[in-house]
């Protein structure tokens, strides 16, 4: 049941990202937003109904305009809702200590195999219940959606066991239910080799493909299946034979690719027909006109190598080199503990070589084409949901120029005002 209409007038530019539902914007189309000034939207049963100017929408509604609720957008801009096409939302506990390790100069990959990292997380997220889950993943959706994100992507792989691996799906699911956020489920049974498969993780991995991909399938636990491709995590010959077994049920392959070294996983994405690689922090200039060629998403996690502090991806080479290019936060407790994905268009413009526009385009339509959400989220056209998203600055230029701050205004959610002068205004 959706309340009145909503007619968002006057913003300062209206960025729409138009015509881009198709396919994923590639090289200098990622600077096309197609900016509309003095622009407005009609909002009617959860839909966007027309997009123009202001003038033209007057007119066009001219005999309902007071049927509807009307929000001046004078000063500010507005955008489709923001996407984040790779999290790791749903996990019990918290891992700051490492952070402190990481200071006093202990790698990531030192951490995990002296048994902390994702094997710490998992450790927590199996004790704790799915209602515990929920209420974490809830209190990160809030965050979320102060910073402007409408859909986000939510994987598993903090249980390395069904009964973990199941629960976290499920309560990803009972999250979007209860939440104006849209959470998209993606199954990672294989997010590293547990310590009782240490000596075998080819075991391992026939367990997740025999005993786990037919549960997650059977029970429509997730659409997308991923792994993590690494040196001392899984090769590319086990992920290959992870990815492919996936598609037999049904899951859109996804991968962990050359987040450490080169590794050959933005290869094996192109190979596998994966719907992104991401990362990629060390990804060949052959892995990646491989993606290009192939159109698979290049995921890049800005905040991972900042948090981490590390080199960061070559994003400006893939967009050059033709590969579609998203961003995301890859929020999760160990690399990325964040839920701002303003924060991450500011370090892809800092540290990764992206211009503001392009910033844009992979937080939006790019990033909804990484979860297979293009045709309903990501742009500002008529039949789309709406999702939409206002920010306290009158051009797109100052929403990178002021980085780290939160501009958010108004955030729209299907057809309902969930924030409201930032603060949150949905109820369950």
């Amino acid at each position: 049941m959706h309340s009145k209409p909503i007619f968002i007038k006057q913003a300062n530019q209206m960025i729409t990202m138009k015509g881009s539902s198709k396919q994923p914007l590639t090289k200098e189309k990622m600077s096309e937003l197609f900016i509309i000034e003095d622009g407005a939207v009609w909002v009617e049963e959860g839909r966007i109904k027309s997009a123009g100017t202001t003038a033209e929408l007057e007119a066009e509604y001219q005999n309902r305009l007071n049927e509807a609720e009307i929000i001046n957008a004078k000063g500010k801009i507005l955008l489709p809702g923001l996407v984040d096409p790779h999290t790791h939302l749903v996990y019990a506990g918290s891992r700051e200590e490492e952070f402190n390790m990481r200071l006093n100069g202990a790698t990531y990959m030192e951490i995990m195999n002296n048994g902390g990292g994702i094997h710490a997380t998992t450790s927590m997220t199996r004790t704790a219940s799915e209602e515990e889950l929920v209420d974490a993943s809830l209190v990160r959706l809030d965050r979320f959606l102060k910073h402007g994100v409408t859909t986000i992507e939510a994987k598993s792989g903090y249980g390395l066991d069904w009964e973990t691996e199941r629960k976290q799906l499920t309560a990803a699911r009972k999250a979007d239910e209860l939440h104006p956020v849209e959470v998209v489920r993606t199954f990672m049974g294989a997010h590293a080799v547990p310590a009782e498969y240490k000596e075998n993780p080819d075991a391992f991995i026939n367990l997740v493909i025999e005993e786990m991909l037919p549960k997650v399938a059977e029970e429509k636990l997730a659409e997308f299946n991923d792994i993590f491709c690494e040196r001392g995590v899984f090769t590319p010959e086990q992920s290959r034979k992870l990815l492919e077994a996936g598609k037999k049920y049904g899951l859109t392959p996804k991968i962990h690719a050359d987040e450490i070294e080169p590794y050959e996983g933005a290869e094996l994405a192109a190979e596998v027909g994966a719907i992104s690689a991401d990362h990629l922090l060390r990804a060949s200039d052959k892995g990646m006109e491989m993606m290009a060629e192939k159109g698979v998403i290049g995921v890049l996690l800005p905040g991972t190598a900042f948090f981490l502090m590390a080199e960061a991806a070559r994003g400006r080479r893939m967009i050059d080199k033709g590969v579609p290019v998203a961003l995301s936060t890859d929020c999760n407790p160990g690399s990325s503990p964040t839920c701002s994905m303003p924060f991450m268009m500011n370090l892809a413009c800092m540290h990764m070589g992206l211009t503001p526009a392009e910033a844009i385009t992979a937080a939006t339509i790019n990033a909804a084409h990484a979860i297979n959400r293009a045709e309903e989220v990501g742009s500002i056209e008529p039949g789309k949901k709406a999702d939409l998203l206002l920010l306290n600055v009158p051009n797109y230029m100052q929403m990178q120029y002021h980085y780290g701050m939160n501009h958010t205004d108004t955030v729209i959610k299907n057809g309902e005002v969930v924030v409201k002068g930032g603060s949150l205004c949905y109820q369950q």
